[in-house]
């Protein structure tokens, strides 16, 4: 586009003298502008239609919004398209992180020194010449998580964020799913970094930008590349326990001070949803605002919707425009609706109206009822199997549930520990479920929550009814055959159900799966069935032998298994 400047591979010396490159989007004039910043291992040379082409099409097909106003020519893996925010003037800077893209160095994921390198870049940026010394840190995924990470080190030029669909804990919420490792990253890391890790030269992909090698001019050996990287799957399945690795990968929420707009997605189970409103509700600062959408992970943030929230925000903290973004309600919602979404504002989270409804379950009628008094009864079934679903009478009214969800279950196994995973359902009167658009997954349940038995054990600090935290700091094995109490974090969901539907809820050992054909998308690995690619199949961290048993569901007596929801108040029409 014209009036746009754009200098490519800029150099950013950092402390240890590494030097990284980036690309720099800016007005023409002399400025000074505000920055918009980004430090990834996505490759900045590597256009989105040329990276992730399935999802593109998809994304501008649906939403034709996205591609609209713009060339489309400088679109780039979930950060901001340049020509959607410079002519409204703001500078983009994007910066490949270490040994990623034309940056040289070792990778190493989330690290403490991608955390420094990324503070040093928001330093360069706040001193440049074209900067107005306000830098705001923007992007989804990757480009959101270290942001958390970055912030609690408070580099002065930092102004504000935008961590949209951005997990936190490193443990909880991406690693280990209530002490079950998922294999995402393993995939992620083999699919969408090492493919274009720093070195592959001539062997990688070619910018449709510049013409240049994406991942640097100097083309290494497969032995030189596996040198400059860790080995990040191995890593995690090398920490099953929350110890100071996971914990130099998550975010100290007492530092985190900045102005900030957490966006987050329902559809977002297994990896970003819970992060973007643990970081709302723990972190420190003052002016902070949670905002949750559906849609797939990457479209809202290019929506006409995402981009004109954005704007207000960053208008707002970096050019000081008063433009009633200060006097917004701190929530903002859509609501999912079977049709689509209710926008609503709301004042805190969880919702104070919320009407915390216990669906008692009996595992003799395999029900979820509102009577606490049904005699003992049990229900096994076999780890490896589909589980069990306890459902609730058709609703006499229209319902809607908003907010955190939770399970207590009594559960004993035939083995010394089992995996618990615990599934939200929706069916239609004719007994049809319900799916929904997750993040990934087109076809996904409500809610998802997962619990290792062995992992049983609360933080008692942190724990609310409505969100059970687990310490995750030991193992503390089953004996066979005697029933434990699990309390369970299913993550935060929104949907209002109409009357005649049925709400349920399925125990098993083992992954949902919707049992219909699975979709496909080319950066992933598996078959998306339902929990897109956060899936929980990796043989060393599940040996049959302890988790391919029997899996045994107690109710009543002096053992009431229930389902916690948030029921939210509808204004009835008159």
């Amino acid at each position: 586009m014209s009036q746009m400047q754009i200098d490519w591979d800029v150099p950013i010396t950092v402390d240890d003298g590494l030097t990284l490159r980036a690309d720099v989007f800016r007005p023409e004039g002399d400025g000074p502008y505000p920055v918009l910043l980004s430090y990834g291992p996505y490759g900045k040379g590597l256009a989105f239609q040329d990276g992730y082409g399935s999802a593109w099409d998809i994304m501008v097909e649906n939403h034709p919004d996205v591609a609209a106003g713009s060339s489309n020519r400088y679109q780039n893996w979930e950060v901001a398209d340049p020509e959607k925010w410079v002519p409204h003037g703001y500078v983009c800077v994007r910066v490949d992180s270490r040994g990623a893209g034309r940056s040289p160095g070792v990778i190493d994921p989330f690290s403490a020194r991608e955390t420094r390198d990324l503070y040093e870049c928001v330093e360069w940026a706040g001193v440049q010449p074209w900067s107005s010394g306000k830098v705001a840190l923007s992007g989804i995924s990757y480009y959101a998580i270290n942001q958390w990470h970055v912030a609690a080190l408070q580099p002065p030029h930092l102004t504000c964020m935008i961590p949209w669909e951005g997990a936190a804990d490193f443990y909880r919420d991406m690693s280990y799913h209530g002490g079950i490792y998922c294999t995402f990253f393993h995939h992620w890391y083999r699919i969408q970094v090492k493919s274009v890790q720093h070195g592959r030269g001539e062997r990688g992909p070619t910018s449709r930008f510049t013409g240049q090698p994406v991942c640097g001019d100097a083309t290494l050996s497969e032995e030189e590349l596996a040198a400059n990287r860790v080995e990040f799957g191995d890593e995690i399945l090398a920490h099953p326990l929350d110890d100071a690795y996971h914990r130099e990968r998550s975010p100290d929420w007492s530092r985190i001070t900045v102005p900030f707009l957490s966006a987050g997605n329902w559809g977002g189970q297994g990896l970003h949803l819970r992060g973007n409103i643990e970081g709302f509700v723990r972190a420190a600062s003052e002016h902070k605002w949670l905002e949750l959408h559906g849609l797939e992970h990457w479209t809202e943030y290019y929506t006409e919707y995402g981009v004109t929230l954005q704007r207000q925000f960053l208008d707002h903290f970096l050019k000081g425009e008063d433009n009633g973004w200060d006097r917004r309600p701190p929530v903002i919602l859509r609501v999912r609706t079977l049709d689509g979404f209710e926008d609503r504002a709301e004042s805190e989270w969880p919702l104070a109206r919320t009407q915390w409804t216990r669906a008692y379950l009996d595992a003799k009628e395999l029900t979820l009822t509102d009577d606490p008094s049904a005699p003992p009864a049990s229900h096994s079934v076999d780890m490896a199997g589909q589980g069990v679903t306890f459902t609730a009478p058709a609703l006499e009214q229209e319902t809607e549930v908003t907010g955190p969800v939770a399970a207590r279950v009594f559960v004993s196994s035939s083995t010394t520990d089992a995996d618990v995973f615990a599934t939200l359902r929706v069916f239609d009167p004719d007994g049809e479920e319900v799916h929904f658009q997750g993040a990934i997954d087109p076809r996904t349940p409500i809610a998802q929550g997962w619990l290792r038995a062995s992992h049983r054990k609360l933080d008692e600090r942190l724990s609310t009814p409505e969100r059970p935290v687990h310490t995750h700091a030991e193992s503390q094995p089953l004996t066979p055959g005697e029933p434990y109490c699990l309390d369970i974090e299913i993550w935060p969901t929104s949907l209002v159900i109409p009357a005649g539907y049925r709400i349920a809820l399925t125990i098993a050992g083992r992954d949902y799966d919707h049992g219909l054909e699975g979709a496909r998308l080319g950066h992933f690995a598996n078959e998306l069935r339902g929990c897109g690619p956060f899936v929980h199949d990796d043989a060393r961290d599940r040996p049959a032998d302890t988790f391919a048993g029997n899996l045994t569901v107690h109710t009543g007596g002096g053992r009431q298994s229930y389902l916690l929801l948030p029921v939210i108040p509808r204004q009835q029409e008159s």
